[in-house]
């Protein structure tokens, strides 16, 4: 039988509880973390998490949005993610998140990558030392040539700080369809460590050529917009996943989008953008359990060309 203490000691707690603030979303505990899948960097052989993240928009916060990328950034992490993509161009991303790696203690848990988008040397030198200002490190994992801008010239660049050890890994970048074929040609050229460029189950063009041409030349992939500027949600809105997810182990579109990247054999990692911790989670997912077969990844892109 309950006695009179411990039914008031009871009542005590439940009223504290009833009392306490409903936490909002983003700051409520997440779901067990799971064992991200990992892919080899071809010209070195280190293994990075098949998730990461941009941070184009997401990080393009006032003040008052820092908060919830706090969260963001520590689930990231916890999750076992760790490589994050970001450049100069995208306004203050740069500043908002070496200030959120240095309030959180992070950077040494970040493999970092920002890029070079300038016209001539001396603006990619001065470029670099800001970035590295901005993002309050004094090395970068990849530095990449931001949309092919004056390639030749910011590629040596890269290759001169990678030989001084500020750099690990050199790349170039791009994100529209019309650009694959000219950088695919560069790739076969040059050989960098990464290319970085879009691929969607709603824009697949680069399995054409950039991706084939990356795994032949050693070259590690990093996938942009792989759900298309967030387009792709809204094409799905209401509609059920195929009948074969659960097989996949994908419980969201978001997981669905992200493993359609990551089961093409040449592909290292994706990088979705979020500023949301509940998404965050979502997209993490995307890199746990079985890849989709060359059957399934067919008939996304059916589902949306």
């Amino acid at each position: 039988m309950t006695s009179r203490r411990s039914f008031l000691a009871a009542a005590a707690v439940a009223a504290t509880a009833a009392a306490l603030p409903t936490l909002p979303a983003w700051a409520q505990s997440p779901p067990a973390p799971r064992t991200l899948r990992r892919r080899a960097i071809p010209s070195t052989g280190e293994a990075l998490p098949v998730i990461g993240m941009g941070t184009s928009g997401s990080f393009e916060v006032d003040p008052a949005g820092r908060e919830p990328l706090k969260e963001v950034l520590r689930r990231f992490v916890a999750g076992g993610a760790s490589v994050i993509d970001t450049s100069p161009n995208y306004s203050n991303a740069e500043d908002v998140l070496g200030d959120l790696m240095a309030e959180l203690g992070l950077r040494d848990r970040i493999w970092l990558a920002t890029k070079l988008a300038a016209d001539d040397r001396a603006a990619g030198e001065a470029q670099f030392a800001d970035s590295l200002r901005r993002l309050r490190t004094d090395r970068f994992e990849l530095l990449a040539v931001h949309n092919l801008r004056d390639w030749k010239t910011q590629l040596a660049l890269a290759r001169e700080l990678k030989a001084q050890g500020k750099v690990k890994y050199v790349g170039l970048t791009h994100f529209r369809d019309e650009q694959h074929d000219a950088l695919a040609d560069i790739v076969a050229a040059e050989k960098p460590d990464f290319v970085q460029i879009n691929y969607s189950v709603s824009a697949p063009n680069a399995a054409r050529r950039v991706l084939p041409v990356a795994r032949d030349s050693g070259t590690a992939v990093m996938v942009n917009r792989a759900f298309d500027d967030g387009r792709l949600f809204a094409r799905v809105a209401g509609q059920a996943l195929p009948g074969w997810a659960a097989e996949a182990g994908v419980t969201s579109w978001a997981q669905m989008f992200l493993k359609f990247a990551i089961s093409h054999e040449a592909v290292t990692v994706v990088i979705p953008a979020t500023g949301k911790p509940h998404r965050q989670d979502d997209n993490l997912l995307g890199g746990v359990g079985p890849l989709l077969d060359a059957a399934q990844q067919a008939e996304l892109v059916a589902m949306f060309a």
